[in-house]
């Protein structure tokens, strides 16, 4: 249903809706998306779109989406939607945190990190990582108490935390405020690794106080990594942080001091809008804890770590990261996140290069240095469209969050949690397979001449959740033998579906062959049987081609050795199979790599 309002472009220029919808309509039915019957106002349907937890992105913003959405306040203050703190100095802009899990590093590569752009450290510690042991030497150089560093050590939480403390005394100075020993035994309990019990949260949260730093991280991009929607990633947030605080409670710290202790961190996406609502949305949730809490102002303020998506990162023509995590370091920055990791383009394949590295740091420096992302406080307060996701995020995750605190324990609420995350997954993948999301590189525009680049190996590899991993899975085992593409006309009239099923056999390592321009049945038949008669051929051409002599064609390419034939659009040819626009593209290049393999 269309909203009821008032477009205000200039002072003093007015337009209805009414004439939006008027525009808009007339562009659609050009497009043939909207029929000529239909009324303008539908364009609302048509237009918004839907993320995976069913919530409406409208296409556009108007005040009236905003009429009765609770007060957003200002940056700095409860409930902190706006952001953690009152401004943001364009010259520090966001913390920009350099992420290490190469068991290889050494103390020159951290100081190239921290001289190069990044302000804090963000250590892998384990045999996931760097050996505890190691953290001496490679923190040597490091001013810790000017940057910041950040441990995840699952497995040995205590060791690491000890080794880093140790680090700081032999140093003699006072470690930096945003320091973080780490504890996350739910996140490790989600991963399946490492110290699950809550009694490091405490251990590590009392020698954190007495040395001015933090002890604890809730780090949603464990389930973020199982594929957890937006909803679903802050609503375990919540449910994290919330144990968290229950557990230092009860040890005898306060409530301010429990809140004092934990950082968040977050996935941030390619999906811009959503990714910025999320961010904000995860502020004036906790803030709502801390009420509930009695924890006091500034306490209450939620500090926030974001992560570019692993989920979201290809392995294949993984050059096209660099876009996404660009976007995705945008949606952070501009949602208020306090420190941002760019992970590496090359993440999915391996340990990272200095190469890959430098062109993460250098995201954000373009960010905040040249693009001045930073200047502003919360850009997209008070935009209709982001205020009303920011609220429709955070109403679905507090159900959520409620639910999962109403279980029957810490181990049936991740239960619950991960059922839920598999219907967000099966629901992604059937998107996903028919192409409803995208992917560059993989599932649209693939390359089957790339040569992927070499990578050392994790120590551990990561289990991820890749958006892209079926498709790519298809990518590591081409098929041996192509698909012959019987092209019916000339260029010009066939090019079209020539280039849709081109890119669709190419995205599951089918290679092809082609007949090029032709003009009837023999033209056609005897370019087949130049290319060898491969077993499987499709069709692509017009229409009017398929209704003139498409018939004769599928029948004379089948006399000719054709054992599996199928036809770009609808199949009213008598083809075997047909590929078209919103096909299980997954589905159907399985079907035709079985053929090529039989």
């Amino acid at each position: 249903m269309a909203p009821d309002s008032t477009i205000r472009l200039a002072e003093g220029v007015h337009h209805d809706l009414a004439e939006w919808e008027k525009a808009t309509a007339a562009v659609l039915r050009k497009k043939g998306k909207l029929a000529e019957e239909a009324p303008d106002s539908d364009v609302w349907d048509l237009l918004a779109t839907r993320t995976l937890d069913g919530i409406s992105v409208t296409p556009l913003g108007t005040p009236a989406l905003t009429d009765d959405l609770p007060y957003a306040g200002l940056p700095g203050q409860s409930p902190f939607t706006r952001g953690a703190a009152a401004a943001r100095t364009e010259l520090d802009g966001w913390d920009v945190r350099g992420w290490f899990i190469d068991p290889d590093t050494d103390a020159e590569r951290v100081s190239a990190e921290l001289e190069n752009g990044a302000n804090s450290l963000w250590l892998a510690v384990g045999p996931e990582g760097i050996e505890v042991d190691r953290l001496a030497a490679l923190l040597e150089p490091v001013f810790v108490d000017l940057a910041p560093v950040v441990l995840d050590a699952p497995t040995d939480p205590r060791g690491a935390a000890a080794a880093l403390l140790e680090v700081v005394e032999d140093k003699a100075v006072q470690a930096h405020a945003g320091t973080n020993l780490g504890a996350d035994p739910l996140g490790a309990l989600v991963r399946g690794r490492g110290d699950t019990g809550l009694d490091v949260v405490v251990d590590l949260a009392r020698l954190a106080k007495e040395r001015g730093v933090r002890g604890a991280v809730v780090d949603a991009t464990a389930v973020h990594e199982l594929g957890a929607s937006d909803v679903q990633e802050l609503a375990y947030a919540l449910f994290a942080g919330v144990t968290y605080l229950r557990a230092l409670t009860d040890a005898g710290l306060s409530a301010n001091e429990s809140a004092e202790q934990l950082e968040f961190r977050l996935a941030a996406t390619d999906e811009q809008f959503a990714t910025i609502a999320k961010f904000r949305a995860a502020r004036r949730l906790w803030d709502r804890v801390g009420q509930l809490s009695e924890v006091t102002e500034p306490a209450r303020a939620q500090r926030q770590h974001a992560v570019t998506s692993r989920p979201m990162m290809c392995r294949y023509d993984s050059y096209t990261n660099m876009l996404r995590t660009t976007v995705a370091t945008f949606a952070a920055g501009v949602g208020g996140a306090d420190a941002v990791t760019t992970l590496p383009f090359d993440e999915p394949l391996g340990l990272p290069t200095p190469f890959s590295r430098r062109i993460a740091r250098n995201t954000s420096a373009l960010l905040v240095s040249e693009s001045h992302v930073a200047a502003v406080t919360d850009p997209a307060g008070g935009a209709h469209a982001v205020e009303k996701l920011t609220d429709d995020i955070a109403r679905a995750a507090w159900e959520l969050f409620g639910d999962l605190d109403a279980a029957d324990g810490v181990d049936a609420a991740v239960d619950l949690l991960r059922s839920r995350i598999d219907e967000t997954v099966a629901d992604r993948a059937l998107a996903i397979a028919r192409r409803k999301r995208p992917i560059t590189g993989v599932s649209e525009f693939p390359n089957l001449a790339e040569t992927l680049p070499d990578r050392a190996p994790y120590p551990v590899a990561p289990e991820v959740f890749r958006y892209a991993g079926e498709y790519e899975e298809m990518r590591d085992e081409p098929s041996e033998q192509p698909v012959f593409l019987a092209t019916m006309g000339p260029i010009a009239q066939h090019t079209a579906r020539a280039s849709f099923v081109i890119n669709l056999l190419a995205a599951g390592g089918i290679h092809h062959g082609i007949a090029g321009a032709t003009d009837g049945v023999d033209t056609v038949v005897a370019a087949y049987r130049e290319a060898g008669q491969p077993a499987v051929v499709c069709l692509a051409g017009t229409d009017k081609a398929y209704a003139e002599w498409g018939t004769d064609l599928v029948a004379a390419l089948r006399q000719n050795g054709a054992r599996h034939v199928i036809v770009a659009g609808k199949n009213e040819v008598g083809a075997d199979d047909a590929a078209a626009m919103g096909v299980d593209a997954l589905a159907f290049l399985r079907r035709t790599r079985e053929v090529l393999s039989a």
